[in-house]
């Protein structure tokens, strides 16, 4: 079996590997490690050190089939001190993901730094959970999931890391690595259980903002689950590593019932 999750065919294009199975459906990729492989390209794209990725867009437009597919990426709004970032995944001569991504300048703003969000407890604190084996298809299957007591559904704190590497022939960077998880957030505190006569809520984007650049490889996700009453939802999380919050991400949910007429 691949330890990673994608191969690089060379100049743009990628073959997924079954690692990336998503669990809605058997034949589509999770969106979590299709999020990190473009986050990935939108590192490479343009590379300034003087600027630092502080937020990434993502809109899926459809189901992200397995297989073969193509990333292209692009500068949209050139700047000194702030850049626009764009890039999409192509499968099939369909775009699948959209994604544009916010660069800005980096400096030394220690002197009125200040967080009010609260860290949670680190993973070294928090026990083994099995509550993801509900959940079907291999991307899940290859993650580890230690939960802080008191999770329950609509709410919970959990970690979460990968063994595997996003791109075959080389280390992950942490950024990449972490940003592969997030889409996994909305799994981690579900309202209702997947499959059979529950309800389905896939999210149809995801949203992270980033105040500093996270480290390692565990990813800590303090997550609330919304419900609304006329079929749309909302997954909030309060993204950590092992130094505390930094920062958040969103994800809207369409809810809808399964298994019934």
């Amino acid at each position: 079996m691949a330890e990673s999750y994608y191969r690089s065919l060379g100049e743009g294009t990628f073959e997924s590997t079954l690692h990336t199975q998503g669990a809605w459906n058997d034949h589509e990729q999770h969106m979590a490690p299709a999020a990190g492989l473009l986050v990935h390209c939108l590192e490479q794209t343009n590379q300034r050190p003087d600027l630092r990725l502080a937020r990434v867009s993502f809109e899926i437009l459809g189901i992200i089939p397995q297989g073969i597919f193509d990333v292209t990426t692009k500068v949209a709004r050139a700047g000194r001190t702030i850049e626009l970032l764009e890039a999409e995944l192509i499968a099939g001569g369909r775009t699948a993901i959209k994604a544009t991504a916010w660069r800005l300048a980096v400096g030394d703003t220690s002197e009125v730094a200040a967080l009010e969000d609260e860290a949670m407890p680190g993973p070294r604190e928090a026990a083994g959970f099995d509550g993801m084996t509900a959940w079907p298809g291999n991307f899940i299957n290859t993650l580890e999931f230690r939960a802080v007591p008191g999770l329950r559904p609509g709410r919970g704190q959990v970690w979460v890391r990968s063994p595997f590497e996003m791109v075959d022939g080389g280390p992950t960077p942490d950024l990449v690595s972490l940003l592969g998880l997030v889409d996994a957030a909305n799994g981690v505190a579900a309202r209702v259980p997947p499959g059979g006569d529950s309800w389905m809520f896939p999210n149809v984007d995801l949203q992270i903002h980033l105040h500093r650049r996270p480290a390692g490889r565990w990813l800590g996700l303090d997550t609330r689950v919304t419900f609304g009453t006329d079929g749309i939802g909302l997954t909030s999380s309060v993204l950590h590593d092992e130094s505390g919050p930094f920062g958040r991400s969103e994800q809207i949910l369409t809810v809808r019932p399964l298994g019934r007429s």
